[in-house]
């Protein structure tokens, strides 16, 4: 029985050839479209769950508001861990990351390697989290000082073998360090929040332990099995008052930390489960950046809608064509056929159609790969789809597709009354059909809002691109790592200057982009700090040349200058900075902050500079200010220049003669102020392409039904061209009806693309405006692609010999 349903099938595919290839050519882009999204979003849902214990692990964020300044952080003070272990028995273990360093110089062989992946951690760590070890015993490794853990990788690169125990490798320029490597463990998963070659003790940490009010730390608690880690954030409160209330006491004005709550501050903590921070948290100071659940969410409608667009489309060309299955339908049911083996047989062949379409989706999916990894920064692969977990959702997916696709239809063409049919009383199954109208307009809809979201994320990138954001971000090439250069750094900034093509230059430690050093401290406007004049500030240490050679511009007041000696007690703030001092001119008053003695300072207020986006886009200036001071471990230069690779040699040449045995690396600021949006810039492109691929599959469908109206209407357009009818007045009859569906679906789309878009919008501070023009001309767009695609099968059929089409019939 099955084997007769599949020749029918596959006969019937035969027969009708351009329908088949307009349901294939759907489907299979359809199924390949939901297979790579579907393979983005696992990834992206498989963060940290490689860890065994990874349902009882947490982090503890921090939240600070101070002064009208609020600090979300991923990072918590260094004691916090071990004494909440010490307390609360729910707490099995902890442990701790301090990444704060940035990168280290490691020695090989006569040179030196920055290597960005390292960080210092608790000997704990491995009782927390899961990483196979290749060599030695991971749970002692780090109980001793001037320990450390390799990646598989980096004791292949430095000792070209695994088997690395008991070697050392030499870290640090100046002051160097030998660490013992005590164990090797096999490369951390891609799909983690952070990713380390190097662990190095905790006891190396070069900071200053036990201050419950320095946040620098990433602290994971492993709690105890059935312990709700919601119930446990409740202890946080007690605990700020038992630790953090009496060290906040010893330099400002407190007495419960209600009290401090009720002048408008905050301190607070809370616990995320280990596998939401990759697509959950977006705090200051991520291990890494971090997904988006709001995207996962995005990408799995865009998903789910463009396969049940192209299901629409066999749904949609099966029913109209049901007049040329009619009569087949009345003789089989003469015959003693019963409606269910209909419905079996119209199944098998969309299942048939499904499983070709599935052969040819996999084949476009293994060529899209490449293409899709580039603009969703994945490392998928063909063996990605033979994962135990997706191969057999991918067996199941035709099977579930075919009968989503022919369900409809099989009851539809099996519904056929014999006599009715053989009367020829159905000959037509494209008039008076709601539901085929329902589902084209619902396939407009969706094309409509993915065109729309495409175009305002898109603007809104254009907007970030030439927003005027408080410093000149072009040309400034950035030579990394210049402190290891030591007491040749001040000689290699200026032999730089002087180069043909370089207009300024400045050490330039602290930038206003991602993955630069930041400081933030806190200060008051009065020499006692207390609960209404104290405010957190980002505090920048920088050169003479700084200011001048980012750009940056000050509105009053002056730069720091080497004709006034006594500048290293000055301070330059941001205009953010001066709102909160509350003084009409700021120049000459002073702030104050406490030294590492509890004894108050003082630091007058030079200058005062415009505004700049030292952060992303998506948030508020805070307030900022600039002190003279060290920031050599990274140099900026402005350069002016046609042949910028050959003055990149030239800096080169200039660092080898300083340092032959140290790396030269450098970036653009442009390039790391767009790594910012690299998030947002990958979304574009992935919506761009599927917003794209959802009209082509739309597009594709209309045209069929467009085409098999012709072919039914072929007699009356000849009787009609006969009696005088124009080419223009075919065209129109065939085109009016669809093309009234696409502007029912315009004015149904674009109110609900634009509350979504602007809810999208809302992570940002800066942010565009939705035009009500964007909105007409993708109405506009979409109804000239529905035309186009409608006129071409309108005209051909218009343009027919009128005595061909009367002889056909």
């Amino acid at each position: 029985m099955i084997s007769n349903y599949l020749k029918v099938a596959w006969r019937n595919l035969l027969k009708n050839k351009t329908f088949s290839f307009i349901n294939i050519a759907g489907l299979a882009i359809g199924l390949s479209c939901f297979m790579l999204i579907g393979l983005y979003v696992i990834d992206e849902l498989s963060f940290d769950r490689y860890n065994e214990k990874a349902s009882r692990i947490y982090r503890i964020h921090s939240d600070i508001k101070f002064g009208g300044t609020e600090l979300k952080l991923a990072v918590s003070s260094d004691p916090m861990g071990a004494t909440l272990k010490k307390d609360y028995p729910q707490v099995e273990q902890y442990a701790r990351i301090y990444a704060s360093d940035g990168s280290k110089f490691i020695k090989k062989g006569s040179e030196y390697i920055n290597e960005p992946k390292v960080a210092y951690v608790d000997s704990t760590f491995f009782e927390v989290f899961t990483f196979p070890s290749i060599a030695g015993d991971t749970k002692t490794a780090l109980d001793k000082p001037n320990s450390v853990i390799l990646s598989e990788t980096a004791a292949k690169k430095y000792f070209g073998t695994t088997d690395a125990i008991g070697k050392s490798i030499e870290e640090g320029i100046g002051k160097k360090t030998v660490y013992n490597v005590m164990a090797v463990i096999k490369d951390m998963p891609v799909n983690s929040h952070f990713n380390f070659d190097f662990l190095f003790s905790m006891d190396n940490v070069n900071y200053t332990m036990g201050n419950f009010l320095s946040h620098n730390f990433h602290t994971y608690l492993l709690l105890k099995d059935h312990v709700d880690y919601k119930a446990f954030e409740k202890n946080f409160e007690p605990f700020t008052e038992k630790y953090i209330l009496p060290q906040a006491k010893q330099f400002m004005q407190i007495n419960t930390m209600k009290d401090f709550e009720k002048t408008g501050n905050k301190l607070s903590y809370s616990l995320i489960p280990l596998t939401d921070i990759h697509l959950k948290s977006d705090k200051f100071a991520e291990l890494s950046p971090n997904g988006s659940m709001q995207y996962v969410y995005i990408f799995s409608a865009v998903a789910i809608f463009i396969l049940l667009i192209a299901c629409i489309n066999f749904m949609n060309l099966s029913t109209a064509r049901s007049a040329n299955r009619s009569k087949e339908v009345g003789i089989r049911k003469v015959l003693g056929t019963e409606r269910g083996t209909l419905i079996r047989q119209f199944i098998a062949e969309s299942s048939l159609m499904s499983y070709i379409s599935f052969a040819f989706a996999l084949l476009i999916t293994v060529l899209a790969i490449p293409y899709f990894n580039d603009i969703s920064a994945k490392q998928f692969s063909i063996t990605s789809l033979l994962d135990p977990k997706i191969l057999p959702v991918l067996l199941l997916l035709p099977l579930v597709v075919g009968f989503m696709a022919g369900y409809y239809p099989a009851f539809f063409l099996s519904s056929f009354r014999p006599i009715e049919v053989l009367k020829s009383k159905i000959t037509t199954g494209f008039k008076k059909s709601n539901l085929r109208n329902l589902l084209v307009t619902f396939q407009f809809v969706t094309s409509i809002i993915l065109v729309i979201g495409t175009i305002v994320i898109y603007q809104q990138l254009s907007y970030i691109q030439n927003s005027k954001i408080g410093y000149e971000k072009d040309q400034m090439l950035l030579v990394r790592g210049t402190d290891a250069l030591q007491a040749n750094d001040e000689v290699f900034k200026e032999e730089v200057k002087k180069m043909a093509g370089v207009k300024s230059g400045s050490f330039a430690g602290y930038l206003p982009v991602s993955n630069s050093s930041r400081s933030d401290n806190t200060f008051s406007t009065t020499p006692v700090m207390d609960m209404k004049n104290g405010f957190n500030m980002q505090t920048w240490r920088i050169d003479y040349d700084y200011i001048p050679n980012l750009g940056m511009e000050v509105i009053k007041g002056r730069n720091f200058s080497k004709e006034f000696g006594a500048d290293s007690s000055k301070m330059i703030i941001n205009e953010s900075t001066a709102k909160i001092m509350g003084h009409k001119d700021p120049i000459g008053k002073f702030i104050y902050t406490m030294d590492d003695n509890n004894q108050s300072v003082a630091y007058e207020v030079i200058g005062v500079v415009k505004n700049f986006n030292y952060e992303s886009l998506k948030k508020n200036v805070g307030p900022l200010c600039f002190r003279l001071g060290n920031n050599n471990w990274e140099t900026a230069f402005r350069v002016s220049t046609a042949d910028v690779p050959g003055l990149i040699q030239k800096i080169e040449a200039k660092w080898n003669t300083l340092a032959p045995e140290m790396p030269f690396s450098y970036r653009f600021l442009d390039d790391a102020f767009d790594e910012m949006y690299r998030a947002e810039q990958r979304v574009g492109k992935v919506a761009l392409t599927f917003a794209f691929l959802t009209i082509f599959i739309a597009c594709l469908g209309l045209f069929g039904l467009v085409t098999y109206i012709a072919e039914q209407r072929t007699k009356e357009i000849g009787i009609r061209k006969v009696l005088g009818a124009s080419i223009f007045s075919i065209t129109a009859l065939l085109s009016k009806d669809f093309l009234k569906l696409v502007l029912i679906a315009i004015f149904i789309a674009s109110p609900i693309a634009y509350f979504v878009m602007n809810y999208w919008l809302q992570d940002f501070a800066y942010k565009i405006s939705i035009s009500f023009w964007m909105l007409i001309g993708v109405g506009v767009f979409s109804i000239l692609i529905a035309f186009l695609t409608i006129s071409f099968q309108s005209i051909k059929a218009a343009l027919m010999n009128p005595v061909k089409s009367l002889k056909s019939e």
